[in-house]
């Protein structure tokens, strides 16, 4: 295994360029998605529900909202985006025949989905703004936040991607594990109301620790619990970034 270099931003470029061209098309993904979900839950669902840990419903689900959909967009660019460009497009291949190494090309897609997660976190932050449901100057924070957490899943879409058989492998991955600690997470309710079995799962969820360090920046409020998730979230990215490029290694190459 080698180390990533600078180059790998020429990969990041290129599915940027990508996405400069066809975002019309895309927008509705990670524009207009996130906002009818906030709308139609926060002010629909919320109606029925009303208060709950003392703020009303659709600012609870704020925090979960930005943190869920950093993780969906991630996953979906670092998964289908990245398999289609290694088996279908074949631009591994064309990209190999370049100074990158693989681990430029891994790193440069983890950076791609990372960055979708930012601006699909930016777009949220500004509807929020608009809607007063940001109080703190902390919420400031929230992209950068959103950039770690695409950049984290991301890594675990490349290592999924490096053992998927095909693209229909992609609905196991989404219904088994991503969409479960979308539940499960406090994204949406409080983990306190979850079944004891749950409970006990839920703390080793990276998305739980998503929606905590989502929570503090978008409330101000910072506890012990959300210094230790932004390190649990930190370690893990690190360990699963090296995860992926050797799987990756193993997977192109060998």
């Amino acid at each position: 295994m080698q180390l990533p270099s600078l180059r790998a931003i020429h990969m990041w470029q290129r599915n940027r360029d990508v996405f400069v061209r066809l975002w019309w098309s895309l927008a509705p993904a990670f524009m207009i998605e996130p906002i009818l979900l906030l709308l139609a839950i926060g002010l629909g669902f919320g109606a029925y529900i009303g208060v709950i840990q003392g703020e009303e419903y659709i600012n609870y689900i704020v925090p979960g909202i930005l943190a869920s959909y950093a993780m969906t967009t991630a996953t979906f660019e670092a998964t289908y985006g990245a398999y289609f460009r290694m088996e279908y497009r074949r631009t591994y291949d064309a990209i190999l025949a370049t100074p990158l190494n693989i681990e430029d090309i891994v790193t440069g897609e983890i950076l791609w989905g990372a960055t979708r997660s930012v601006i699909t976190a930016t777009i949220i932050v500004v509807v929020s703004l608009f809607f007063g449901l940001l109080n703190s100057w902390w919420a400031l924070l929230i992209p950068v936040a959103a950039g770690l957490v695409g950049f984290l899943f991301s890594c675990l879409a490349i290592i999924f991607v490096s053992v998927a058989s095909s693209v229909y492998s992609f609905n196991y991955y989404f219904t088994l594990f991503i969409a479960p600690m979308t539940f499960f997470s406090g994204a949406f309710f409080p983990l306190d109301n979850l079944p004891s079995a749950v409970s006990r799962v839920s703390p080793f969820l990276p998305l739980t620790h998503s929606v905590r360090l989502m929570r503090s920046l978008v409330t101000g409020e910072f506890s012990s619990s959300a210094i230790f998730s932004l390190i649990v979230i930190i370690a893990a990215t690190a360990v699963f970034f090296l995860a992926a490029a050797a799987v990756m290694r193993r997977r192109v190459l060998e």
